[in-house]
């Protein structure tokens, strides 16, 4: 059996704390894989820097100096960590006969990436990481995360429960991904849609060892809005359906105000007649809300401005490589190189 050429793309946001003991676990993974004949000596750890405000792409750079198996992709500016995510995947997958996606804190287990292989190499052209529980979460987090697959899943989204960005993907999957031009790509319910032979890979959620979480609350709230926003039109179709039995029950109580008209026992009230105009005001303005929601994405899909721009790319661009080096020709080096992309950009 030939050994594929595994990539490991990891998106990386300030995690410059986590990410020497990333950088060490992962090497020693592609190693072991390839000392056990899994995958080719080819393959490859690709870290995307999403436009890090601390040392984050110094490290990396300087890693791929002397590491073989490392490799850097620096993006101009901070993308999101789907598009970074994106940009490490269609970088790779010209180069690649697999691809994994993993975060840099690694509370993803790695060692779950050998069962990845296995997989692939029955047939299977997608591999889902798929948490066995959350009992690391807390309540307020488990209890939002398991409401938001259900309900994705209620709104016809073909999401995988409780499975976030850690899976596997063939070339040939990379390749069909990059066919969706949408600029609002949500992977977790796009991936699905692909209809390649998947499977899934059960495993347990570690804590996290350093720095900060990289999704506090707003973001997760943003994240799932657009995750909803973009693979379901029901949230709108919802709001007719209210729009539709407002409307119904506007013209039945009209009636029944009219009857008891005409019968001498209506009393004029300021209270019904400011109520109704909040609660139909209301009404209006949640609609137009979230229908400017769906226009706004209408109207960035329109612009066609790139998901992401790359500055500095070690993975298919050759970087001076030295080993051996002490620490400061390794800075001499960095610094040489940074100016040489700089010029030539």
């Amino acid at each position: 059996m030939i050994e594929p050429v595994l990539t490991i793309v990891v998106p990386c946001y300030n995690e410059e704390d986590v990410l020497p003991d990333t950088i060490s676990q992962l090497s020693q993974l592609i190693k072991a894989l390839t000392g056990d004949q899994l995958i080719s000596n080819r393959s490859k750890i690709l870290f995307v820097d999403d436009g890090s405000k601390d040392r984050t792409w110094e490290l990396i750079y300087k890693e791929s100096l002397r590491n073989d198996y490392v490799r850097g992709l620096k993006l101009s500016r901070n993308a999101g960590h789907q598009n970074a995510l994106l940009a490490g995947l269609f970088t790779a997958k010209d180069s690649s006969d697999c691809l994994v996606s993993i975060d840099a804190d690694l509370q993803d287990d790695i060692e779950v990436i050998r069962e990845f292989i296995h997989k692939y190499n029955e047939g299977n052209e997608i591999v889902y990481g798929v948490r066995q529980r959350r009992d690391s979460d807390t309540f307020f987090k488990r209890s939002t995360a398991e409401g938001f697959y259900k309900l994705m899943q209620k709104m016809g989204a073909d999401l995988i429960y409780n499975h976030a960005d850690f899976r596997l993907m063939s070339k040939r999957a990379v390749q069909e991904l990059a066919g969706f031009k949408e600029v609002n790509l949500f992977l977790r319910g796009i991936v699905p849609l692909l209809g390649f032979q998947s499977n899934v890979v059960y495993y347990d959620r570690k804590e996290r060892q350093a720095g900060e979480t990289k999704y506090p609350l707003k973001k997760m709230l943003a994240f799932a809005f657009d995750g909803i926003t973009s693979l379901s039109v029901t949230p709108i179709r919802f709001v007719l359906l209210i729009g539709m039995v407002s409307f119904f029950m506007s013209v039945l109580f009209g009636c029944y105000f009219l009857m008891l008209k005409f019968l001498g026992e209506t009393q004029t009230g300021w209270t019904s007649l400011i109520t109704s105009i909040w609660l139909i005001g209301g009404l209006q303005l949640i609609a137009i809300g979230l229908i400017g929601e769906y226009v706004g994405k209408i109207y960035k899909e329109s612009k066609h401005r790139p998901k992401f721009i790359v500055d500095i790319d070690t993975f298919t661009i050759p970087i001076s490589r030295h080993h051996l080096i002490g620490q400061t020709e390794e800075d001499e080096i960095y610094t040489m190189e940074r100016r040489k992309f700089s010029e030539s950009n």
